[in-house]
């Protein structure tokens, strides 16, 4: 995970306010329909629970996989600058 993503996730870890709130919003919901549209979210399920045992990778690739159309990179890059806020 970059640095930028793991600050991103260490804010939203102590601040479950904040998580709640980017999850309601409509880049929260997009976020989430693109990284469930594959498998209906098994996928997310599993790379969640890696994560929470401290191995982000699966996470970190499924972020990729959304950064690489120039619609997904704007996305994480609007989700990263509110949660800085």
């Amino acid at each position: 995970m970059d640095e930028n993503s793991a600050r991103m996730a260490e804010q939203l870890r102590k601040n479950p306010a904040m998580l709640k709130s980017l999850m309601q919003s409509r880049d929260g919901q997009t976020l989430m329909r693109l990284l469930t549209q594959d498998d209906g979210g098994a996928g997310l399920q599993k790379a969640v629970q890696s994560a929470a045992k401290g191995d982000a990778a699966a996470m970190t690739r499924m972020v990729s996989q959304i950064m690489q159309s120039p619609e997904g990179a704007a996305l994480v890059e609007r989700i990263n600058k509110a949660v800085q806020k």
